[in-house]
């Protein structure tokens, strides 16, 4: 059997999967052997033993100045920015996505506009939300906004604009309006859409928001990262980094989740 024919299993895939991220902590495991071998104060590349030494002292050591569990208190800070400009981003994507998808009037005068914010350099733009907003919340939550609602919607506008025409031509046999066309042709398949393109702009978020917190914060995980950095703390940066990736992963888990179980009928929204 040709590689390109072959069908892989679940159990096969996760199997699959699982080798390359051993190899890279082997690897990861193997260097900071050698390294503190070599030099004992060793702190570019921290052993896994102090690492989780440093991470089960930020989680359950109170700071003396906050009095907080400054790891929870990141997590939360960062998740409640990413939440609220995730959100606000697919409230927006699934209404101008729609409308410009769907209604080419629409599509032809804001479609321009849409494109140029979209491809101006989010971080680019800090200083000025900075200055227009100030340092509060609000303006690392418009970053997160502004860095990912226009691809967004230009994705979802691209889907919904590409449904064949056959749809709506029967739609209108029937006597459906451009309102009527939109609900019930364009809306039900624009959904699980919308859970494809927010899983893709997970990673970008993040991007955006740990940049937002490195420049303007006092808690955060993005904030916390480059507080450590000028004491080159390697042993909090690297499980902070692995704590990201992973409430990336279980957030794409979690869109995957929703997709199956609202709509069954889609395959983009199962995979």
């Amino acid at each position: 059997m040709r590689w390109v024919s072959r069908k892989i299993g679940r159990r096969e895939a996760a199997t699959l999967g699982t080798i390359p991220v051993v190899l890279l902590l082997l690897a990861y495991v193997v260097t900071a052997a050698v390294r503190h071998a070599a030099n004992p104060n060793d702190r570019i590349v921290p052993l896994p033993g102090a690492m989780a030494k440093a991470l089960w002292t930020l989680a359950t050591v109170p700071d003396p100045l906050s009095g907080s569990l400054l790891f929870w208190a990141d997590t939360a800070a960062s998740l409640e920015r990413l939440g609220l400009g995730l959100g606000i981003a697919m409230a927006m994507a699934f209404l101008v996505g729609l409308l410009l998808g769907a209604l080419p009037p629409a599509r032809a005068t804001f479609s321009p506009l849409v494109l140029g914010i979209a491809v101006i350099p989010p971080v680019a733009l800090l200083p000025i939300l900075f200055i227009m907003l100030g340092l509060g919340e609000t303006a690392k939550v418009a970053l997160i906004v502004i860095g990912v609602a226009p691809v967004m919607i230009r994705d979802l506008a691209g889907h919904v604009a590409a449904l064949p025409t056959e749809q709506i031509i029967k739609a209108q046999t029937l006597g459906a309006s451009s309102w009527q066309v939109i609900l019930r042709v364009a809306l039900p398949q624009a959904l699980p859409r919308l859970i494809e393109v927010t899983r893709l702009a997970i990673g970008p978020a993040f991007v955006f928001l740990i940049s937002a917190e490195a420049i303007a914060s006092d808690v955060g995980l993005g904030y916390r990262i480059f507080l450590v950095r000028r004491y080159l703390s390697m042993d909090v940066i690297i499980p902070y980094v692995a704590w990201i990736a992973l409430l990336s992963i279980l957030i794409d888990m979690a869109l995957v989740a929703t997709g199956r179980r609202l709509f069954p009928w889609a395959g983009g929204a199962a995979r």
